[in-house]
């Protein structure tokens, strides 16, 4: 028996490579773990170079830190747009497949209501016989 794909996995199919980096960065950057990471890695930076004895690579106010969160929004921000306008596509998909869904949905109720109409009719029809007959 043959399965058909739904409009999920079809469009998850259509990605291309790109696409599904894209999603995974977006991913992976809106989590608690790349948040509690990150600021694990920002406070140890800042600490290192606060307490530093020998040599402090990036002395406050952390121009280099800066220049570094700097070149990662520069690079977030679009992958992030990217991500978001796939969702975007995938809505519009979702939606119109449930549109789609609800007019087969009517197509067939008001079959069945046509197909029940008939039945009442037919029934209606075979009592008014049935008196007619008792009559005469």
């Amino acid at each position: 028996m043959l399965k058909t794909k739904n409009w999920h996995q079809k469009h998850r199919e259509d990605l291309d490579y790109g696409s599904r980096i894209a999603d995974s960065v977006a991913k992976g950057m809106g989590s608690w773990k790349f948040i509690i990471i990150q600021t694990i890695l920002v406070a140890l930076w800042m600490g290192l170079n606060l307490v530093a004895f020998v040599q402090h690579w990036d002395v406050y106010p952390f121009i280099l830190l800066n220049l570094l969160f700097s070149t990662q929004a520069a690079y977030a921000a679009p992958i992030i747009m990217m991500s978001q306008n796939r969702q975007n596509e995938r809505d519009r998909v979702q939606a119109q497949a449930d549109y789609q869904t609800n007019i087969d949905a009517k197509l067939e109720i008001e079959a069945l209501a046509a197909k029940l109409n008939s039945i009442e009719v037919e029934k209606l029809d075979k009592i008014m016989r049935m008196l007619e007959e008792m009559k005469s």
